[in-house]
């Protein structure tokens, strides 16, 4: 049985979501990154950037062990190991490609900030605000403007591009975006949060999250310097 290291996040979600729609037989293991469990040998054998999501398939490629770490990487592994979600055609699976590196480079990175200094730093900044929350209405905006013209985000099929952004936007009020504004994107994220897999996704481990009320925590999670060299 696939293992995966997670915590009820956007990028654990991701790979809960992926690992439902394929139908794999999987084991959710928390990594409470609040407590710092990221940091503990054992996790950072399998993740060295001290990062949930990780994965540990006992059948990998040539039916041997792998573990893999970044959740685009394992979106990719779990599309080819199953055929699902990315297409063989060679343009159609070029186009999911970009969309899924959108995600990894833009979305989850960009929103992520402006979720941040919105709502969890210690001292609201009004330029890091303006600068995150503008810069979510700007991608909103991109993929609003492409699923006015396509289906779902990287054309006419459901893909893993999809499946990653996705969760991010669960939290469009924290970002600071008013729906609106960006009707497409908003048809598809109802129609996404339809799908059994998608609903069943973002429930894995969901009731082990609290909210964020003490210093500790968030020194944690947000870098504290003695735990970056452990």
């Amino acid at each position: 049985m696939i293992k995966v290291y997670s915590w009820p996040t956007p990028n654990g979600h991701k790979i809960h979501i992926m690992l439902e729609e394929c139908g794999l037989p999987y084991e959710a293991i928390p990594i409470n990154i609040g407590q710092g469990d990221q940091f503990q040998p054992d996790f950072l054998a399998i993740s060295p950037n001290n990062k949930i999501p990780a994965l540990v398939d006992p059948d990998g490629p040539g039916g041997e062990p792998i573990a893999i770490f970044e959740s685009g990487a394992i979106l990719l592994y779990l599309a080819q190991k199953t055929g699902l979600f990315l297409p063989s055609d060679e343009r159609e699976r070029l186009q999911v490609l970009q969309w899924l590196m959108f995600q990894m480079g833009g979305v989850g990175p960009m929103l992520g900030q402006a979720h941040h200094f919105r709502m969890y730093a210690p001292e609201k900044i009004d330029y890091a605000i303006q600068r995150y929350t503008n810069e979510a209405k700007r991608l909103y905006g991109v993929m609003d403007r492409q699923l006015a013209r396509h289906p779902f985000i990287a054309g006419a099929h459901y893909s893993i591009a999809d499946i990653a952004i996705y969760p991010w936007l669960r939290s469009w009020q924290n970002q600071g975006i008013d729906w609106a504004d960006h009707p497409h994107l908003k048809a598809w994220f109802e129609r996404l949060g339809e799908r059994p897999a998608v609903q069943k996704g973002v429930t894995v481990l969901a009731d082990l999250r609290r909210p964020i009320t003490d210093d500790k925590a968030r020194e944690v999670l947000f870098g504290a310097t003695q735990y970056q060299s452990r």
